[in-house]
């Protein structure tokens, strides 16, 4: 069958398109022919739509009840970038911020002084979350999306380069932390409890992390209802847990700059796991009903 693409551009010099099709073709081969008339515009970066609803690949074109000489509207959303390429250069940020920050105190802070117990383990804490999130970049997450508009890079970055890597190291390894200084030292009880606490909330996001992975199998875009740890009383029991995590440190460090991280992460995650909540319910008709968001029984 013949399909129209007509791109939402105006004066758009490579459209019209009219695209031969096989009646049973899937959205993944429309986008391949549609590349292969246009070779700028590879399937990830097509957005295609018809009656404002959005083509997902994977899915048969009858499926929008997409007929003979139907007219679809195509997107160019622009250089592309894989997300877990985005992933691996966002937490590589913090990962060379913080010893460079915290090895090479003199020549940044300009004088020498000696780590206090609190500033040795925050360290160490900050930089196990970000060599973590690395390891799970490469080996653990499956991409329902697998790239994102390149300039996103530079968005996404900002935050974990500039909140989490030079503000919060600049703030906590500085010499008004420094060992003997007034304020620097922390009771031990505290000191293991947030200890206790990151471990066992990076612990378990990791695990929520692996529950998800194993819902979809290799390069596919599976979605199922996920169950199990943490997911019996919230939709992104992962976005949970890394917020204590993040807790944890900005109890130990009382610094401003792990509270602004906190802060501003927590609420970036409570506004995905609302969206992704309401996905849930809306994909699946047996969503259970008792779940929240992400904070078990509040929201």
């Amino acid at each position: 069958m013949q399909i129209n693409i007509v791109s939402r551009t105006e004066n758009s010099q490579k459209f019209p398109l009219t695209i031969n099709i096989p009646v049973d073709a899937t959205v993944d081969q429309l986008k391949q022919a549609i590349y292969k008339v246009v070779p700028k515009y590879y399937p990830d970066r097509q957005r295609l739509t018809i009656n404002q609803s959005v083509l997902q690949e994977g899915k048969l074109l009858k499926d929008y009840d997409i007929k003979e000489g139907d007219s679809i509207s195509f997107k160019d959303l622009g250089p592309q970038i894989s997300w877990r390429t985005v992933f691996l250069i966002e937490y590589f940020g913090p990962i060379l911020v913080h010893p460079l920050v915290y090895y090479f105190k003199s020549q940044i802070y300009g004088e020498e002084f000696e780590h206090s117990k609190m500033q040795t383990i925050a360290y160490y804490m900050i930089m196990a979350h970000f060599i973590k999130r690395e390891i799970e970049t490469l080996f653990v997450h499956r991409f329902s999306h697998s790239t994102m508009p390149f300039f996103n890079v530079f968005k996404n970055s900002f935050h974990y380069h500039a909140l989490s890597g030079i503000n919060l190291a600049y703030w906590v390894y500085g010499p008004w932390n420094a060992a003997g200084k007034h304020g620097s030292e922390r009771e031990e009880w505290l000191i293991w409890t947030c200890l206790g606490v990151f471990a066992w909330a990076q612990i378990s996001n990791l695990y929520s992390h692996i529950i998800l992975r194993n819902l979809r199998p290799p390069g596919t875009r599976v979605r199922r209802i996920p169950y199990g740890y943490g997911f019996n009383l919230v939709s992104c029991p992962n976005y949970l847990f890394e917020t204590l995590a993040w807790l944890s440190v900005s109890i130990l460090t009382k610094s401003f700059a792990a509270w602004l991280f906190l802060v501003v992460g927590s609420t970036q995650m409570f506004l995905w796991a609302v969206k992704k909540h309401k996905s849930y319910r809306k994909e699946f008709k047996d969503y259970p009903k008792n779940r929240t968001a992400m904070f078990p029984f509040i929201a």
